[in-house]
């Protein structure tokens, strides 16, 4: 069913998840989207609003637009994110009827290695990038819990995704493409991760979710296997070893499991990618 009633502003509506969510919501609600680098393809689309985080003000935006819920997939500017973060919630605070959903990171668990990470853990990283997911979710938490919902999220691929383009980019160039043996992980789609967004805000669902396959994988024999279903033969390798033993970027669900339906395995991540050419 359609609801045009609500209206949802995806921060970050250019970058590869961003658009792919704005397609997948903007058809059944009011979605507005924002975008960086002016191109015809959004100044002609009345639903974009040119945003730079670094520069503007998002306050402007969010009285025009007037959204129910934000959808923050920003990047850019560690700094200006956090401030980005800040003044979101300021505004939340003031229309208590208004909800975020901010896509993290299962880099907030990077400096545990010996374990999949589950929704209630304790964070802790090593990595700036997971440090900066860290501090975002803290300011967002401090909000009432009915006014969030945090998704963190391990590798991502699809169509679009910088890892395909990449990939490809280093086998047309006959560059060696980096494997991590010892790195064991989850996954997830763009294709997934929409369905389960849309179940989320359907439901009015609050709290953390872990978003990726239910089933763990190696890093090495997964990008062999995706490799294989991108028609790539051949390929040359190079392989990483940060450390002697299996090391774990896994997010689980343990709390906020989502319907069967809707779960998935890292096999289905690759099957998404046999159309892809």
């Amino acid at each position: 069913m359609k609801d045009k009633k609500t209206r949802i502003l995806i921060l970050g509506a250019s970058g590869f998840l961003g658009h792919s969510i704005y397609k997948e919501l903007s058809q059944y609600f009011n979605t507005f989207g924002t975008y960086r680098i002016p191109t015809k393809k959004f100044l002609n689309n009345k639903k974009f609003f040119e945003f730079n985080h670094e520069e503007d003000d998002v306050f402007e935006i969010l009285d025009k637009i007037n959204p129910s819920l934000i959808i923050s997939t920003i990047r850019g500017s560690f700094d200006t994110q956090i401030i980005l973060h800040r003044h979101i919630t300021q505004y939340l605070k003031i229309n208590n009827n208004v909800k975020i959903i901010f896509l993290s990171s299962a880099n907030v668990f990077d400096a545990y290695s010996k374990y999949p990470s589950y929704e209630k853990d304790t964070r802790l990283s090593h990595s700036i990038y997971g440090l900066l997911k860290i501090k975002i979710e803290h300011i967002i938490q401090k909000l009432p819990i009915n006014q969030w919902v945090i998704i963190r999220l391990p590798m991502v691929f699809g169509n679009k995704s910088n890892r395909i383009i990449e990939i490809k980019e280093l086998v047309k160039t006959n560059e060696p493409i980096e494997l991590f043996p010892n790195l064991v992980m989850n996954v997830c789609s763009a294709e997934r991760l929409n369905r389960q967004l849309h179940f989320i805000i359907n439901r009015n669902k609050y709290g953390i979710y872990h978003c990726g396959s239910y089933d763990l994988v190696h890093h090495d024999y997964f990008i062999k296997d995706l490799l294989k279903y991108l028609d790539i033969n051949n390929p040359k390798y190079k392989f990483v070893y940060t450390t002697n033993n299996e090391r774990y970027l896994a997010v689980l669900s343990k709390y906020n499991k989502l319907p069967k339906y809707l779960q998935f395995e890292s096999n289905d991540v690759l099957k998404e990618h046999l159309t892809i050419k």
